[in-house]
């Protein structure tokens, strides 16, 4: 069996012919998220495909900014997933979350920047075999509080999809 080395996920095992799940964790911006590396049986997965993955993730933090932007646009704009996130979550709120979930301590300060600022990222799937759903990002206010999450997928160039979906 090859082998091959990889920053984010160390020394991984070329097995063509079996679906692979490897999973990592990942510091970005002081938060750690984790990683998943799915290689389904029939993807042409080799050395090269496992390079071109360690070097679209040194570009996740632009990614992840995009997205946040994207997201902040669609809170401005009626019947939207990540309007209709905020909505649900707040509509079943609990006083103790207001502080631990979103760092205000009165409903009134409960805004879309402060919801933005509360939702992280947790989870990013990689699929390489799949071009045009490359990156598969996962934003959540916190396994302790839901786990309802906004996913945003992108291409294997970065190019994020225009569609936020709302997902359990």
């Amino acid at each position: 069996m090859n082998r091959v080395a990889s920053q984010h996920f160390g020394e991984i095992e070329l097995n063509h012919g079996e679906d692979h799940n490897i999973a990592a964790k990942h510091e970005l911006r002081g938060t750690t998220l984790e990683l998943d590396l799915n290689i389904n049986a029939h993807d042409h997965f080799d050395e090269a495909a496992m390079h071109k993955v360690d070097y679209r993730l040194r570009y996740l933090p632009e990614l992840v900014d995009e997205v946040r932007d994207m997201i902040a646009e669609e809170l401005e704009q009626e019947g939207t997933s990540p309007q209709e996130y905020l909505r649900f979550h707040c509509n079943a709120l609990k006083d103790e979350h207001l502080k631990k979930v979103f760092g205000v301590e009165d409903r009134s300060q409960l805004t879309n920047a402060v919801f933005l600022k509360a939702l992280k990222l947790g989870h990013v799937g990689i699929y390489p075999g799949q071009p045009e759903r490359y990156f598969v990002l996962d934003f959540t206010l916190g396994s302790h509080f839901t786990d309802e999450v906004l996913v945003v997928s992108a291409d294997e160039d970065g190019v994020v999809d225009d569609e936020i979906l709302w997902e359990s």
